[in-house]
């Protein structure tokens, strides 16, 4: 009887050890999951793609450091393309959420249809679509607005401009309403182009970015 009960306590022990350890490892991986740095996919064009610019001198590299000096374990991936419009950010995302399986999204895009006279509808059912897509690979969507000159009439560029705070409110997204607020009034931060800001409006421009940014990352 005595070496029965021995046998037995020694079997529960080694039990006891296999499940310690298998609990050890679970919380390991669970730790490690947790420490790694959240991906912030940056969808936007050229406003975002440094165009005309040194290298790292746009808000997104800017951003990038921002996360650094305040230890912030995220990292930026800026899949922007200058000339992208809704149509073509909606078909990249789908292979950019599979390759970087990002926490966030950041779409800045609309700016290149509005210069084009694109039908606003067309613009807010791409970017539905993107937020859609991005929602259903488990990212936060954060949307950077913008506004566009009157050209083609005050009622296009009003129902351009509200399209983003619709989107907003229908996917709880985070909305920097306009990204340009407080540079597109001054001409003497633009290029040549009049369309492109310098590298001196870009700090401005994290300002406008930085406090909704910051608290989706930190959020997510």
């Amino acid at each position: 009887m005595r070496n029965v009960l021995g046998r037995l306590v020694t079997d529960l022990s080694k039990k006891l050890s296999v499940h310690a350890v298998a609990a050890l490892l679970l919380l390991s991986a669970a730790a490690s999951a947790y420490s790694a740095p959240k991906t912030v996919l940056v969808l936007g064009d050229s406003l975002s793609a440094e165009y005309g610019l040194a290298r790292g001198a746009g808000w997104v590299a800017l951003a990038e450091q921002k996360l650094k000096d305040e230890k912030i374990d995220a990292a930026i991936v800026n899949a922007s393309v200058s000339g992208e419009t809704t149509s073509g950010g909606r078909t990249r995302l789908p292979a950019l959420l599979d390759k970087y399986k990002p926490a966030v999204v950041v779409i800045e895009l609309g700016a290149n249809d509005g210069l084009r006279g694109l039908p606003v509808n067309a613009a807010q059912a791409n970017l539905r679509a993107m937020s859609e897509t991005a929602a259903k690979a488990g990212a936060k969507v954060m949307l950077i607005g913008m506004r566009i000159p009157p050209n083609y009439g005050r009622d296009y560029s009003d129902k351009f401009f509200a399209m983003y705070g619709t989107l907003s409110k229908e996917f709880n997204a985070p909305l920097v309403p306009f990204m340009l607020d407080g540079v597109a009034d001054k001409t003497q931060l633009f290029q040549a182009d009049r369309l492109h800001p310098l590298a001196q409006a870009h700090p401005t421009i994290l300002a406008n970015i930085w406090p909704v940014l910051q608290k989706t990352i930190k959020t997510k």
